[in-house]
């Protein structure tokens, strides 16, 4: 072994066998979800049930939001230039960060702040945001530019509830907002991000995770706005975010 000699404990690759986190991936296929496979590469271990379907769930709930969000309209953008798809991705998720579909890690910080904080989650959270209104700083996962009830937030905890991942955390995010509604009179509603944060932190995630759920939940929409506007649009036109309207299928049940 040379001077320059590292270790990975992610993917084996031998001939004619690639193992990952000790699994063979030609082993897993047909048995475990895509969900599940990341779980597994991210934590190491093979998901229960229960916990793949939780994930499963976050990944869906942020797949589009639509031809307006800045990572959108930047793949678009880059897109309608001629360059090919994968500049186009690159370029849509550089556009994520903590004002759009970034504020996940800083939740995620936030509620294990509170929760370190003492036993009494109510108290501490109306701590939190006390001082944080009070210096004028940023609530992350609070409050959306369209929905003042999101419904993917709604889902997301009533799946929490069912599959058992209704914990301290998801309580402490609905304590964050309780606070904010008794001190500035004005319900700032948990937003989708904020939701997402406080399930992977039941999920235990590290924070530094938190974003690349976002990412990864984005990439096919992404991909599809990229393909629409390649195969559909006129190259270098004009595009108004808000100008535009949905003509694909109507409202339809699973």
């Amino acid at each position: 072994m040379g001077e320059n000699h590292w270790k990975t404990a992610i993917t084996k690759i031998e001939p004619n066998k690639i193992s990952v986190r000790g699994y063979r991936v030609d082993r897993l296929m047909g048995k475990i979800s895509f969900p599940q496979a990341i779980y597994l590469i991210l934590k190491g271990e093979l998901p229960d049930e229960n916990t793949g379907k939780m994930v499963d769930a976050i990944l869906v709930s942020s797949i589009d939001h639509g031809a307006t969000p800045p990572s959108t309209l930047a793949a678009r953008t880059i897109a309608s230039t001629g360059s090919p798809l994968n500049a186009a991705l690159a370029g849509g998720i550089l556009a994520i960060y903590k004002y759009h579909g970034g504020a996940i890690e800083n939740a995620m910080k936030q509620y294990l702040e509170i929760v370190e904080m003492g036993d009494d989650i109510e108290k501490s959270a109306e701590k939190f945001v006390e001082e944080k209104l009070s210096s004028k700083k940023v609530i992350y996962g609070f409050g959306h530019r369209y929905h003042k009830n999101d419904p993917r937030t709604a889902k997301l905890f009533e799946l929490a509830r069912e599959l058992g991942f209704y914990g301290k955390y998801v309580k402490t995010a609905q304590a964050i907002a309780d606070s904010i509604e008794r001190i500035k009179g004005k319900r700032l509603p948990i937003n989708v991000d904020g939701a997402i944060a406080a399930i992977l932190c039941e999920l235990g995630f590290p924070p530094e995770l938190g974003n690349a759920f976002f990412i990864m939940a984005r990439t096919p929409g992404l991909i599809a706005h990229i393909y629409e506007e390649q195969t559909r649009m006129k190259p270098m036109r004009k595009i108004d975010p808000v100008d535009h309207e949905y003509d694909g299928p109507a409202e339809r049940e699973i």
